[in-house]
């Protein structure tokens, strides 16, 4: 018997995890003939985790008592899950205007661990969303064990000319040997309104760190180097010329600026 064609519907109930088992069976065999459909899935249950893991611990903070209302803690529940739900249809939307949580970080693009502290609002503009991205990204493919990147380091010439030819543009992996740090190879992802390309290394002890690399910026004025909590997760990101740059790692402010410098140099 021939399974029914695969709608968009069918694809975010089976992100939702809505579906029977034998549908689910289905969805997941037509994923895999189609490796760009299942990255972009990946991408939603990416998002839909990263929302989760930024909104949950709202539901477990108590309501202002000046609102004063009867079963306000149930209410304010619904609150914050409806205000959970438009984020995720904005994002998936692919609507501009994220505030990313977390300080933003500018001013000397090279010096980044001398920067100055300001509150980052909602006109940050396109990195803002940039770093949002990077770090959904992070999340989703960090944790990887056997599946961390599509490409390995050892075929890193392979992996250039393919994210170069992708994005439409030259791109390269710096090497971070000297910070502990190794290439261990990159994959292509689904972007805003294009493809982007992310790098992910490790150390010796298991940690890893990711570059995001988008073109999707276009030739946009460049920036100093900001930073932004996204939960565990910090990202230093910037804009230079063509390219948008986002460092995700479960590390240090001061660890990451220390990269950062690194990759800046390497990159220029």
């Amino acid at each position: 018997m021939n399974c029914l064609p695969v709608t968009e519907a069918d694809l975010h109930a089976y992100v939702d995890g809505l579906l029977p088992l034998a549908r689910q069976a289905e969805i997941e065999a037509w994923l895999a003939a189609r490796p760009e459909e299942a990255a972009r899935i990946a991408a939603y249950r990416g998002q839909n985790l990263a929302l989760c893991q930024l909104f949950d611990p709202v539901l477990d903070e108590e309501v202002p008592r000046s609102i004063g209302l009867p079963g306000r803690r149930a209410w304010w529940r619904g609150v914050a899950g409806r205000c959970a739900a438009g984020v995720l249809i904005a994002f998936l939307g692919g609507v501009a205007g994220w505030t990313v949580r977390g300080t933003a970080m500018q001013e000397d693009a090279t010096r980044p661990e001398q920067v100055q502290l300001a509150t980052m609002g909602p006109s940050a503009g396109p990195a803002a969303g940039l770093a949002r991205r990077a770090a959904i990204a992070h999340v989703v493919y960090s944790p990887e064990l056997r599946h961390p990147v599509e490409v390995g380091a050892e075929q890193e010439d392979h992996l250039v000319a393919w994210l170069s030819n992708r994005l439409g543009k030259p791109v390269h992996p710096p090497h971070l040997g000297q910070l502990g740090y190794d290439l261990i190879g990159g994959r292509l992802l689904p972007g805003q309104s294009g493809p982007v390309a992310q790098f992910m290394y490790q150390d010796t002890v298991g940690k890893r760190l990711t570059l995001y690399v988008s073109t999707e910026q276009g030739a946009a004025a460049d920036t100093g180097f900001r930073f932004a909590q996204e939960g565990k997760v910090g990202v230093f990101y910037w804009i230079d010329g063509d390219f948008g740059y986002a460092l995700s790692a479960g590390a240090s402010r001061g660890e990451l600026a220390a990269i950062a410098t690194a990759v800046y140099a390497q990159l220029k």
